[in-house]
């Protein structure tokens, strides 16, 4: 704009400017094609009038003509659009997904897919509730003993199957908190701070939490679990902008450590009537960090500490982070304004299905099986596969569905970071490329297999 201004009062200042003669158009009569004759015009009286007061008019009596012939340019074809499905076949392809769930029309509602579900996918089973308690202690005792048994060359090993082992931890809890382990409340409340204890998680204010984001999911401001990062944070400081940028990019696996500090022990994020239960559970955390971490440290010394119990926990963080952010995070997953969002759309489009290796998938429960836990998280955990089942038959061409693969974390870790509101997310190389190497460098390094 100031070079705009600058240039039009040079035009009209300064005793050298050269004169802007008056121009008019003249059709041409060309087959198909539209044409415009532009010529000076040849008007004596109006040169005559003007040069006695403008000598430097004389060079310009000759006339001259210009004809320009407009080609007529075809349409431009239309941007390709989520309807597509051969558009959603070659995005899928580029992220990681094997499928790209067509959008579910507007029409339809959180209650007709609960409706096409079959009742006994709802139901409670206590010999599969306890047996997946059997499952995860059993699992973790094993893991407990090839630390204490392994080389140090197989700690890795033995770390990565604990992790898993103690997952399942969180995932009974999960349940519990969801009303779909047991149907006694009480022992789903004991059950569930308890298998939360090792982890250091308190179970009432992460419930709290946990049905917001249900309540809430992929809605822009009032989800609890992943959010894009805000380009006012980005602009704010260098040292908030760098650290995001760490955040969501090469920590981004091990994000949930901080969600887990900032949202569950902070009393001031809780209603009234919930810190009595927030307080008992922040107790029972306590309780085990004051003695059974002493107990640890007593047996086996730090060291012991760091095997036994840090490097498992790094592990499930691990999966904590991982299964959330597939589960709720690609480029063409958006999150809206609470005055856009529709819940059947946010649950079931908005949620992506996705497969691990068998064994993960057996230690935590089938966490991954995660549509229908969002369109009802009354659906116990060894049903998922069965509400999974029917949801493929009556919504399949809506789902999204991907293998746990490089090409995926690799599109999550450096596309997925600053919100915008026509792309969902724009990379921290466009938002801020100086600042931007670790993203740069997670590109570089990352393998594109699929």
């Amino acid at each position: 704009m100031a070079s705009t201004l600058s240039d039009s009062l040079f035009l009209f200042t300064g005793s050298q400017q050269r004169p802007r003669p008056s121009l008019r158009f003249a059709p041409l009569s060309v087959s198909g094609i539209s044409c415009l004759n532009w010529r000076r015009s040849s008007s004596k009286s109006y040169y005559q009038q003007r040069i006695r007061h403008q000598p430097w008019l004389n060079n310009m009596r000759n006339q001259k003509i210009i004809q320009a012939v407009a080609v007529p340019v075809l349409p431009s074809a239309p941007s390709p659009t989520m309807d597509s499905a051969e558009y959603r076949k070659q995005l899928a392809e580029s992220y990681g997904f094997e499928q790209i769930g067509e959008p579910l029309p507007n029409d339809i509602t959180l209650r007709n897919i609960l409706n096409s579900l079959p009742k006994k996918v709802f139901e409670i089973n206590d010999m599969k509730a306890w047996g997946s308690v059997l499952i995860s202690v059993s699992s973790y005792a094993l893991g407990i003993f090839m630390i204490a048994k392994a080389p140090w060359y197989l700690l890795p090993l033995a770390w990565a199957w604990t992790g898993t082992a103690v997952t399942g931890f969180f995932v009974i809890a999960h349940d519990c908190a969801h009303k779909s382990f047991s149907r006694n409340k009480l022992v789903e409340d004991i059950v569930g701070t308890i298998a939360l204890m090792p982890l250091i998680y308190p179970y009432e204010p992460w419930r709290f939490k946990h049905d917001q984001h249900h309540a809430k999911t992929n809605m822009l401001h009032e989800d609890t679990a992943w959010h894009p990062v805000w380009k006012e944070d980005v602009d704010s400081s260098e040292l908030l902008r760098k650290a995001l940028i760490y955040a969501y990019g090469p920590v981004r696996p091990w994000m949930s450590i901080a969600h887990w500090l900032v949202w569950h022990f902070d009393l001031k994020k809780f209603r009234k009537h919930e810190v009595k239960r927030v307080i008992i559970s922040l107790s029972a955390v306590f309780s085990f960090m004051g003695i059974g971490w002493p107990l640890i440290i007593c047996k086996t010394g730090i060291i012991g500490w760091i095997k036994f119990w840090l490097m498992p926990w790094l592990g499930y963080h691990f999966w904590m982070s991982t299964f959330t952010i597939v589960h709720h995070t690609a480029p063409h997953i958006p999150f809206k304004d609470s005055d856009e969002w529709n819940a059947a759309q946010a649950q079931l489009n908005g949620t992506v299905h996705c497969d691990y290796p068998h064994w993960i998938e057996v230690l935590c429960h089938d966490i991954n099986w995660h549509i229908p836990h969002h369109i009802s998280p009354k659906i116990p955990s060894y049903n998922l596969r069965a509400a999974q089942k029917s949801l493929d038959e009556n919504w399949g061409k809506h789902l999204n569905k991907a293998k746990w693969n490089w090409r995926l974390m690799k599109t999550i870790m450096t596309t997925c970071h600053v919100y915008d509101s026509d792309e969902n997310y724009v990379s921290f190389e466009k938002v801020c490329p100086r600042d931007s190497q670790p993203i740069t460098f997670l590109r570089k390094v990352m393998p594109d297999y699929a």
